[in-house]
């Protein structure tokens, strides 16, 4: 049925152009199912030119997906100029070398190409999707947009004007508000402090000089990791990788970016917004992604805010009491620090019970450890649902390359349940006193909560965007 599917859009492709050919690409990635991840064979490969990346080769369908990442993201922002890798990660697509905005678009939606940009805290993200019979065309859009992206600035400021929409509605968005200043206490004077998406004041001021100086900085070789899927051999992606890569300098211009732990632990900070519901982001630091308590961590997670209605946030929050539709944590690694947050919203009047609820559950976690039934499920949910992260070109490649960047080999795939499975209940004890320091709690909260006070709380700095 797959084939089916794949050889009718091909057909569609061809008589079919601009707003029909982004339709069909859709239908193509939809349709690119691939072998579990116990089957696959992760190969380490280099170009003649001497770029690496990991391959996993599906020649049943004819499609390929490449994720690759430049290290850097925001926080290589230059200060006062905040946004700027979202800006970029915006504007990638938006024209390059002899090709303007609309005629690139065009020529992408002929082909049912699929490419995408996106930024975070430590990395700016490229993609790209393609039929096999159309791979050299893509490549060769993919090479412009990587190595000349043009930055015109009628394009620039069509991006601005979406960009500066958003920031506008964004301040407006509890949800948004709450999380941003919860990395603005949590990271006073760091990087992460900052907002990725800047202000309205920075995105108004940026200038294509400002987006091409951030381009040569980060776009290089040394700083670049890159995975394919789909149907393409080693020999193929060889030259692909020097075709698409091969012309960017050998090492990027990087500013160092300290390591760094969370501050001022213990506070709540009030931020008075009229709405009907409040929102609240709770934070902790956590281990590093390479520690050895970083697995017992992620489990220990699940089990307090990971795993959805299963969860015990979810459970006395939600189930127990009705005092919120969604009560969640998680744990970000990130490349210089690491910590475990989550986010509840209720109404004004319930955000101070929600609260003790959620204090109460961490200590409870922290003191006794999980039950070992709840431990057990966790690990069964976690290994059984892992293969589904593998179940399509697109979400294999987009999860390699996170265990690249995390500095993991290709082996990590074939450990990693055998790493969930090896947590015990003394692991899970000993790493839950060690996560859950609840007297380093830091919480923000967006709205009119009733009966809620600001503890310890700190002035806030004007954070870098």
């Amino acid at each position: 049925m797959t084939n089916f599917f794949v050889a009718r859009a091909s057909l569609l492709v061809s008589g079919w152009r601009r707003g029909a050919a982004a339709l069909v690409s859709i239908i193509l990635i939809q349709a690119s199912g691939t072998s579990p991840a116990s089957a696959m064979n992760i190969q380490t490969i280099k170009s003649p030119g001497g770029i690496e990346a990991w391959l996993v080769e599906e020649h049943s369908v004819p499609l390929m997906a490449l994720r690759f990442s430049f290290e850097g993201g925001s926080s290589q922002d230059v200060p006062g100029k905040e946004g700027t890798a979202n800006f970029i990660s915006a504007m990638m697509d938006e024209g390059a070398g002899d090709i303007k905005s609309s005629d690139f678009q065009e020529s992408m939606e002929e082909i049912a190409m699929r490419m995408s940009w996106s930024d975070s805290k430590d990395n700016l993200y490229g993609s790209l999707e393609t039929l096999t019979q159309n791979r050299d065309k893509a490549v060769a859009l993919l090479k412009l947009a990587v190595t000349k992206p043009r930055f015109d600035p009628d394009a620039v400021d069509r991006i601005r004007g979406q960009l500066i929409a958003n920031l506008m509605y964004a301040e407006k968005d509890p949800d948004k508000v709450a999380g941003k200043a919860w990395f603005a206490t949590a990271f006073q004077g760091h990087p992460y402090g900052s907002s990725s998406d800047g202000t309205p004041q920075t995105i108004a001021a940026m200038t294509s000089g400002d987006l091409h100086a951030y381009h040569k900085r980060l776009f290089a070789k040394d700083n670049l990791k890159i995975v394919a899927v789909g149907d393409i051999n080693a020999t193929e992606l060889g030259k692909l990788l020097d075709e698409v890569f091969g012309e960017l300098p050998d090492k990027a211009q990087l500013n160092p970016v300290p390591q760094t732990g969370v501050v001022n632990g213990g506070s709540q900070t009030i931020i008075d917004m009229n709405v009907p519901q409040s929102v609240a982001v709770f934070g902790l630091p956590a281990m590093a992604r390479k520690d050895p308590d970083f697995m017992a961590a992620f489990v220990i997670n699940h089990i307090l805010g990971g795993g959805g209605f299963s969860a015990k946030l979810m459970e006395e929050v939600r189930e127990k009491r009705g005092l919120a539709y969604s009560v969640y944590s998680y744990l970000q690694p990130f490349q210089h620090s690491s910590v475990m947050t989550g986010s509840v919203a209720t109404k004004n009047d319930g955000m101070a019970e929600s609260l003790d609820i959620i204090r109460t559950e961490l200590r409870k976690m922290a003191e006794n450890g999980p039950d070992p039934k709840d431990l057990d499920a966790a690990k069964s949910y976690l290994i059984g649902s892992y293969p589904l992260r593998f179940d399509t070109n697109a979400k294999i490649a987009s999860q390699l390359l996170g265990l690249m960047e995390e500095g993991f080999g290709p082996d990590y795939v074939d450990n990693r349940n055998k790493l969930v499975a090896a947590v015990t209940i003394e692991d899970a004890k000993r790493v839950a006193k060690r996560l859950l320091e609840t007297d380093k709690l830091i919480v923000t909260i967006v709205g009119k909560p009733a009966n809620v006070k600001a503890i310890g709380a700190v002035a806030l700095t004007p954070p870098r965007g």
